[in-house]
């Protein structure tokens, strides 16, 4: 890391589940958990059924609001009946981050082997606004953002992030 500042970002977790709650959604809370932990702003966190219409609808109103810079959510990735996360968001994006469910499946596979290749996490722009789309199980989530996720939200991070895209007036990977 660099000596520059720490620039905090304005983080929204959605959990796509058609059982958790509030009191149950152990992925949702590791995601805070962490964002918190290195210094991030959570803007809001909410659990919705998986399907496709509702899910849209609550991203693409955090996409569409300026307080909104990182959407995180979890769940709705597998092949399992209504399992329909990434059809979901894929028409919301203005870009795909394609590396992304690459190096996420090249994390997990040290931890659940070929089982990993049930993921269809993913990770995209829209509206200068960073979007990525993790498994619903804790350890997914943990996996996504210690192994990715921590370095690629912090500004400081060399030679590139998407912090840098997301921050107001920079718009660039350096």
């Amino acid at each position: 890391m660099s000596e520059a500042a720490f620039i905090p970002l304005k983080i929204a977790v959605l959990t796509v589940s058609d059982t958790r709650t509030a009191a149950t959604d152990r992925s949702g809370d590791a995601l805070v958990e962490r964002l918190e932990r290195d210094g991030h702003t959570l803007v809001e966190k909410r659990i919705v059924a998986d399907d496709v219409y509702r899910i849209r609808a609550v991203v693409a109103q955090w996409i569409a609001d300026e307080d909104v810079q990182v959407i995180v959510t979890t769940g709705g990735t597998g092949f399992t009946g209504r399992d329909s996360t990434p059809e979901a968001i894929e028409v919301l994006l203005d870009k795909h981050i394609e590396g992304f469910g690459e190096l996420f499946r090249h994390l997990s596979w040290q931890e659940i082997g070929s089982s990993t290749v049930q993921s269809r996490c993913l990770g995209g722009l829209a509206n200068a606004t960073v979007v990525f789309c993790l498994p619903g199980s804790t350890g997914a989530c943990r996996t996504a953002w210690d192994g990715i996720l921590h370095e690629q939200l912090d500004s400081r991070h060399k030679p590139c992030n998407f912090a840098n895209l997301v921050i107001p007036g920079r718009g660039q990977h350096g």
